[in-house]
């Protein structure tokens, strides 16, 4: 396969799935100011900390608050990771691949990029979010769906496979994240009704509360909701069921090269794999659960980087 193309795949679906996950981190920030007692500080000021975008959003915001910074992460087109700016840079690359993609991918992605033009501020207004944020996640579902049962098993689909769980693999812990920065209580409300409220919000962004439940029942412990978003090698949208599969990916793909490249196989088998398979929920949190989750996305940042320099760098 030329780097080209691959490199193509590799980014629509990690564009696509940068999406998906900004509108989960939005969606529970959202959900959590509504449902839960005002926070002390600026919980939107620790959203823009969390994901690294402070500095570009003080270059064109001056104000830190809630219609500001769903501005800049939904609709500013100057924000590079915007929703409507992956979704922009998702269809370009699928674009020039609309010979390697089904025309029902092809169309569910056109009509989600013409969809997010016509999206305005109004629309993420305190009455209109929750909507707008459901209604936007049942289209990532649907293209899921449509790429789940359309596209051929090749390497092709490996490629699109490594920028979907190496992005998913990242977000999952920027997703707790946010409980840690913003919502992380003082010690006599740990385990109390706000404690747990915060907890089931996190679960339900990450689809895993009733995943959760199944595996745990009802009630709601910090411990398990990090053990069911980190290591449960079962759940598909946890840390290590996303390694697991990052490596199964990474073989098919080093198998298929012309000539051998372990490198970034070696990085996930032994740094991200080896760093999720040899630690316990139990563990991290008395550790530091915050310095526990930057080690994961470092080591995703790792594997990306020799994804690129042995597959996809092209001149």
């Amino acid at each position: 396969m030329l780097r080209r193309i691959a490199d193509s795949l590799f980014w629509a679906a990690r564009y696509l799935e940068r999406a998906e996950w900004r509108a989960r981190l939005v969606s529970v920030n959202h959900n959590l100011l509504i449902e839960g007692p005002a926070p002390a500080g600026n919980p939107w000021s620790s959203m823009l900390a969390i994901s690294g975008d402070r500095e570009l959003f003080e270059e064109h915001y001056q104000d830190v608050d809630e219609r500001s910074v769903l501005t800049f992460f939904v609709l500013d087109e100057r924000n590079p990771s915007s929703i409507r700016s992956c979704i922009d840079a998702a269809r370009a690359n699928a674009r020039s691949l609309r010979h390697r993609i089904s025309s029902e991918l092809w169309l569910e992605l056109n009509t989600l990029h013409l969809d997010a033009k016509q999206w305005t501020a109004a629309r993420l207004g305190t009455s209109e979010a929750f909507d707008f944020f459901s209604q936007l996640q049942e289209r990532f579902y649907r293209i899921a769906g449509v790429m789940s049962g359309t596209l051929p098993r090749g390497v092709g689909f490996d490629f699109l496979a490594l920028g979907i769980l190496l992005e998913r693999a990242e977000n999952v812990t920027r997703l707790l994240d946010i409980k840690y920065h913003y919502l992380l209580p003082r010690v006599e409300d740990v385990g109390g009704p706000i404690d747990l409220l915060q907890w089931a919000a996190v679960l339900r962004s990450a689809s895993a509360l009733e995943a959760y439940r199944m595996k745990y029942g009802n009630l709601i412990r910090t411990e398990s909701v990090v053990e069911v978003l980190l290591f449960d090698s079962t759940f598909p949208r946890s840390a290590r069921y996303c390694v697991d599969r990052l490596e199964t990916a990474l073989r098919r793909v080093a198998q298929a090269a012309p000539e051998p490249a372990p490198g970034a196989v070696g990085l996930a088998s032994d740094g991200l794999a080896g760093l999720l398979a040899s630690r316990s929920a139990s563990e991290v949190i008395t550790s530091g659960l915050h310095d526990f989750l930057i080690d994961v996305q470092e080591e995703c940042e790792r594997i990306s980087s020799a994804v690129f320099d042995q597959y996809l760098r092209f001149e």
